[in-house]
């Protein structure tokens, strides 16, 4: 009850932008395990991944829309600076793309607000503009903002209404989320690529493709239902 407060809180605080998203179609876009908690004395990464929603075995949206993906990322000993957060940002697709008072962009690929985040989803069709199951989610993000800075870490809040079912309607999906490394040494996450490749060359993009491209997180992967139906 407690995750599904904070999804929804997130939600209405974006309000008519993030509405709106429900609406998005793919020709509106440019061309181009369950979550560990944060434990703030025991860690074995830099940054702490947690998936709010969905949750594993969730059967999530209608007609394949209308479900969240709700994530909490936790930069330990950094400042916002280093974690390669740029900016707040409440954004969505056609005019609700870079407009006041949050602007950001909208579209797949890397999130210019933050920058080193890797979202995927196992069942993301080929359509243009996407590129299959490898294709990062980040910059399709409606909510970004700060929520804790301390000298010990700096939170970061990231929320999205799928307003299109991208992943497939009626199907069983993974949603997999890491924050990767820094691969170019200038000291920030900011190295997220458009779409991740499949370095193992399994035919599948998942949790060990993301461990070779190097990353500074925990893998979280949450296996869930689109589910196809209609709002009653």
């Amino acid at each position: 009850m407690h995750q599904a407060r904070k999804t929804t809180k997130r939600w209405l605080l974006a309000g008519g932008a993030v509405a709106a998203a429900a609406a998005f179609t793919v020709a509106a876009l440019p061309s181009a395990n369950a979550s560990a908690p944060a434990d703030r004395g025991h860690r074995a990464q830099p940054v702490t991944v947690q998936v709010l929603s969905p949750e594993r075995r969730d059967n999530t949206g209608a007609e394949g829309k209308g479900w969240f993906v709700d994530l909490e990322l936790v930069f330990h000993d950094k400042a916002t600076h280093k974690t390669g957060f740029t900016a707040p940002q409440l954004t969505g697709p056609a005019a609700h793309a870079s407009t006041a008072p949050f602007p950001g962009l909208f579209s797949p690929g890397q999130d210019e607000a933050v920058p080193g985040l890797v979202v995927l989803d196992s069942t993301v069709n080929s359509q243009t503009p996407f590129s299959g199951p490898g294709t990062n989610l980040a910059n399709l993000f409606n909510l970004t903002g700060v929520t804790d800075r301390t000298s010990h870490e700096t939170r970061i809040s990231d929320t999205w209404i799928v307003g299109n079912p991208i992943a497939g309607t009626d199907k069983d999906t993974v949603l997999t989320v890491a924050v990767v490394d820094d691969l170019n040494h200038d000291g920030v996450y900011n190295d997220a690529p458009n779409v991740v490749p499949d370095a193992n060359h399994d035919g599948v993009v998942n949790a060990a493709d993301l461990q070779r491209l190097g990353i500074a997180s925990n893998v979280v992967q949450v296996p869930f239902h689109i589910n196809g139906a209609a709002v009653a």
